[in-house]
């Protein structure tokens, strides 16, 4: 269908739609059912049978395989049969930790998804992007990424920047007018298509084609890869698994050839050392680190925080500066217009919030606002200049659009005056806000009068741009005296904190053509507005705790030098000798210059994005990791340079989202710091895991190592090392990813990013702890062996049940850098179930007839775990030296 060559009601007849009710709920549901979901298909995926013979792809496992065939074959069927099944089930367990990992991972894409606003049942919603269906009304602003093919219905100022599909790297402006001859794709400028990008404007469209039926779904074209890269973390430990592989594999090989040497049979010591490497080597290191990485992630979501890279879980441990929007972030994004400016007439105004309810006050006494025609003249120019719209949901109210904008629609209905009222005026011709530009503009038509221009914007950008001013209904020269009355007002209000917006206007000949400068020069000044933005209660707080953790936050708002500085103080983040610096004195300041004052800077106002930029990469010239916010188009280029780019998941743009490696759901600030507190709790719950697994691993190897020096019969069957692996790695392991944050998580300095692993003392601990658990299982071997000579089985379930044990005990040590005693055991559920589940498999083997045979395991008198448990609790509660 040539949706370009039709008109609108062509178009909204052939889609059953319209554009005064959307289509209802049932509709859409329906249509849903019959297109599917917007989304463009991704590559085939991986069948499950496949996921699941992967698990046994590894080159140890199909060694151990092959050997546990040749055991078969000598006659050893029941230590074959318990191997076998042993493999299967590790592999069922692997393929169970990836599914997961998956499906987290797929909730993440889901949940960083575009939101649209749609018109449905006459009320305009929010729904997630896949969602959409033919026929759908959908509104378009600046930063959003278009998420299905449209008609235009309505264009102001829309500018698309369609390079992903034309190679066009200009933006396009669009039209809604009707192109008669047939064009290609890039020159259809009364259609968006998806995967595009809004840079400037907005506009009305309806919903003519998604998913595989867009232009992007009929070419393949995939938007982006749906392969996960590997975190820097798991690069590393990728790079780690395989020097451990070779240790390994050099030791196994040393306990093997000493057992032949010893007189051992060859199968058996080859089994041995088979079964011993495919326990040593932690090839399921990596699986675990993403199991973590993505169960760290799901708590992350629930507290508000959705995470886009799960590099940035690593990286946000090691941030040393937070460069943090104020509106919204730090502030409550509620804006709610306290004074009002018009010439030689200064008004206070009640209310809170967005509820259209408050005085007008004159020196404590309420006045009439309609009666006072500069202000009137002032709230009906500023409501025409204005998107937003103020909504009742179950009498609770809120603002559909800009929130700034918002405050001043809901300041106009406070007076009695409604959009609905001023329906002879009709909007022509806007330029949009921009935050370089720091204002925006509409032309705007009267039925029975003139043509024209609305500016509403910063003061100190209008005021350069301002020839005049409205004083007693009359038009007045702007002089240096009257402009700096209006400059001492401004002031005030900016000292109380109250961020400022000026209004003028033009009158413009409807006959003559204008250019974009020439509608925004020569203006006539009516009004200012000082509006709050209430600083949000548990910010202050955050900062507090941001700091002790040597997170300095930063504030950066386009807000005038006075409001910012007096809302820092009121949040205790301008430290006594801190300093201020607005955009003029920032770009003033060369690269070098800057980065020698940026430490002492904690306010940054009057700024643009390419300030921002700036500010950040100065930062990270002194050596910092930052997290920088933003919720703009212009914020992307600040966001994706920075060290942890984050955006706002209510007022972000989709291109700031997609720039962004981290989402706040609620746009606070606070949550910043609980993704801190998150990611630092992520990092150190892997080193946890890292850490007891090696250290069970160097126990397994060097108890059968200091056994075969010793010229002694094996303390393990092969059966029983790898039961050993299944039982006391896998829960345990992954138990500890869920351990709760210790109380000094947030008193700790930033973690380096050049930092090792192994760092603080962590490789001594493993080396120290593996030695002490095959000593002691060794010991446990000779007792049990010099006691009965003639029955080795009684020894081996000995030095088996200690080992499991030692590792069982060891993994509450883990919990914490200093010592066991350091926390509460059963501060983690997870774990004490994963420790008693290991301990019932454990005996299990032992005392359940049937698989005696098969592990090569006794009944144990009861007496005898008083010796057992005695010599496993010595790894975790002797004294051994810490290096750190």
């Amino acid at each position: 269908m040539r949706w370009y060559k039709s008109n609108l009601t062509e178009v909204l007849e052939k889609l059953s739609t319209n554009i005064h009710d959307g289509l209802t709920e049932k509709q859409s549901n329906e249509r849903l059912k019959q297109v599917g979901e917007n989304v463009i298909s991704d590559h085939e995926k991986v069948s499950r049978f496949y996921l699941f013979v992967q698990q046994f792809k590894d080159f140890m496992v199909l060694v151990l395989l092959a050997a546990t065939l040749v055991s078969g074959l000598l006659g050893e069927y029941i230590d074959a049969i318990a191997i076998m099944a042993i493999v299967l089930l590790n592999g069922i367990l692997g393929y169970f930790q990836e599914q997961k990992a998956e499906k987290s991972l797929a909730k993440l894409k889901e949940l960083s998804a575009p939101v649209v606003s749609v018109f449905r049942d006459g009320e305009w919603i929010s729904i997630s992007s896949r969602y959409l269906v033919p026929g759908d009304i959908v509104k378009l602003k600046t930063g959003d990424r278009i998420s299905a093919d449209l008609r235009l219905i309505e264009s102001k100022g829309l500018e698309v920047e369609e390079s992903i599909l034309t190679g066009e790297s200009l933006p396009v402006h669009k039209h809604t007018d009707v192109i008669s001859e047939d064009v290609e794709l890039a020159d259809q400028h009364n259609m968006a298509f998806s995967g595009t990008l809004v840079t400037r404007g907005n506009g009305l469209s309806v919903v003519v084609a998604t998913g595989m039926s867009t232009a992007m779904g009929q070419i393949a074209t995939m938007l982006s890869s749906t392969d996960r890269m590997p975190t820097p973390l798991e690069r590393k430990l990728e790079e780690l698994g395989k020097i451990l592989i070779v240790a390994a594999l050099l030791l196994t090989a040393a306990v093997a050839v000493l057992g032949i040497y010893q007189g051992h049979p060859i199968y058996e010591m080859f089994l041995a050392g088979v079964s011993l490497a495919v326990a040593a080597i932690p090839e399921g290191l990596p699986a675990i680190v993403t199991v973590a990485l993505s169960l760290g992630v799901q708590r992350m979501i629930k507290r508000k925080a959705v995470v886009r890279k799960l590099s940035a879980v690593e990286t946000l441990g090691s941030a040393t500066v937070i460069c943090s929007d104020k509106t919204g972030t730090l502030t409550q994004n509620q804006m709610t217009v306290r004074q009002i400016f018009v010439p030689n007439q200064q008004l206070n105004v009640t209310g809170k919030g967005y509820q259209p309810k408050g005085k007008f006050m004159i020196n404590d006494h309420k006045v009439n606002p309609l009666e006072s025609k500069p202000l009137t003249n002032l709230l009906q120019h500023t409501l025409l200049c204005s998107h937003a719209e103020v909504m009742n949901t179950k009498g609770k109210y809120h603002i559909d659009g800009d929130p700034t904008e918002g405050a001043l629609v809901v300041a106009a209905e406070k007076a009695g005056i409604h959009r609905k009222q001023l329906s002879e005026f009709k909007s022509i011709y806007e330029i949009p806000f921009d935050s370089t530009r720091k204002r925006m503009s509409v032309v705007v038509e009267d039925a029975s009068g003139p043509r024209f221009v609305i500016t509403k914007g910063a003061p100190d950008v209008l005021l350069k741009r301002t020839s005049w001013i409205q004083e007693g209904g009359k038009r007045k020269p702007f002089t240096p005296n009257r402009e700096k009355k209006v400059n001492l007002v401004m002031q005030q209000m900016a000292q109380s904190a109250l961020r400022t917006i000026a209004v003028c206007i033009k009158e413009i000949d409807p006959q003559k053509e204008y250019q974009d400068f020439q509608l925004e020069s020569d203006l006539t000044f009516i009004g200012i507005f000082g509006m709050m933005d209430p600083p949000r209660e548990e910010v202050a707080e955050s900062i507090k705790s941001c700091r002790q953790a040597g997170v300095k936050t930063v504030m950066i708002t386009g807000d005038h030098v006075h409001t910012a500085q007096a809302i820092a103080k009121q949040l205790s983040l301008l430290p006594l000798n801190g300093k201020v610096m607005d955009g003029y004195q920032l770009s003033n300041l060369t690269d070098e210059a800057l980065e020698e004052v940026i430490d002492d800077v904690y306010v940054f106002a009057r700024v643009s994005p390419e300030h921002k930029l700036r500010i950040v990469k100065a930062f990270q010239s002194r050596g910092h990791v930052v997290a920088m916010t933003g919720d703009g188009v212009n914020d992307a280029p600040a966001i994706k340079a920075s060290d942890i780019g984050i955006s706002m998941g209510k007022s972000g743009t989709d291109v700031t989202k997609e720039a962004s490696s981290l989402i706040l759901m609620d746009d606070h600030f606070a949550t910043i710091k609980s993704a801190i507190e998150e990611g630092r709790n992520i990092y150190e719950n892997i080193r946890k895991f890292i850490r007891y697994l090696l250290a069970s691993n160097v126990g397994e190897i060097l108890v059968m190592l200091f056994a075969m020096m010793l010229a002694m019969p094996l303390p393990l069957v092969p059966v029983q090392i790898l039961w050993v692996n299944l039982v006391t790695d896998g829960l345990p392991a992954l138990a500890l990813g869920l351990d709760q944050p210790e109380k000094n998580v947030m008193s700790r300095p930033p973690r380096s990013q050049k930092e090792s692993i192994f760092a603080r003392g962590l490789g001594y601990k493993i080396i120290s702890r593996g030695l002490l658990i095959g000593i002691v299982t060794l010991i446990a071997f000779v007792f049990a062996y010099h006691k009965n000579p003639n029955h080795l089985e009684y020894a081996q379930t000995v030095a088996f049940t200690t080992l499991v044990m030692a590792q069982l005990i060891h993994v509450f040590d883990c919990r914490s850098d200093s010592s066991v005693y350091a926390r509460n055991p059963f501060g983690n559920l997870y774990l004490v179930g994963a420790v008693i589940s290991s301990i019932l498999l454990m005996l299990l083997v032992v005392y359940f007839e049937p698989l005696q045979p098969i592990f090569h395991t006794v009944d144990l008198p009861y007496t005898e775990w008083i010796f057992i448990v005695a010599l496993s609790a010595i790894p975790t509660f002797l004294w051994v030296p810490t290096k750190n």
